[in-house]
């Protein structure tokens, strides 16, 4: 995947901030590929504004809004415009697929890119948008 755009989920960042899972390893790899150049994650504005969202609930507001600032300057923002809510509004009645989902889907599919970087299996139900497990992209497959 080095050189390709992705899109990155609100649940990689999450996880690899998070406190121990079985998906930490594999999602605090995916963003020290991307820190470290070798992989481009495209993200929405909205993604941020999730990241930010959860972790103030888990850690406070220093922490969150720190995290926030700090994933916006590793990751290719998109705005949450209008053609993306058109796009996520057609996705919604089209596959089911829900709220943020929907709008991190959108943004990848406006912006040409036809993968997203996910744990969730809700994205596997879009068309034109292929899920890749953080493991994959951690391990290099």
């Amino acid at each position: 995947m080095t050189g390709r755009r992705v899109v990155l989920d609100s649940n990689v960042p999450l996880y690899a901030l998070g406190a121990d899972s079985p998906w930490r390893d594999s999602c605090d790899r995916v963003m020290r590929l991307i820190a470290g150049g070798n992989l481009r994650a495209v993200a929405s504005t909205e993604m941020i504004q999730e990241v930010v969202h959860h972790r103030l609930r888990m850690v406070g507001r220093p922490d969150a809004v720190a995290d926030g600032r700090d994933l916006a300057e590793l990751v290719d923002l998109v705005a949450f415009d209008e053609a993306v809510l058109d796009k996520a509004l057609e996705l919604i009645e089209a596959t089911g697929i829900r709220g943020r989902d929907a709008v991190h889907a959108a943004t990848a599919l406006t912006q040409g890119i036809d993968k997203i970087v996910s744990i969730d299996p809700a994205f596997d139900a879009v068309p034109g948008l292929t899920r890749v497990d953080p493991s994959a992209v951690a391990s290099g497959t």
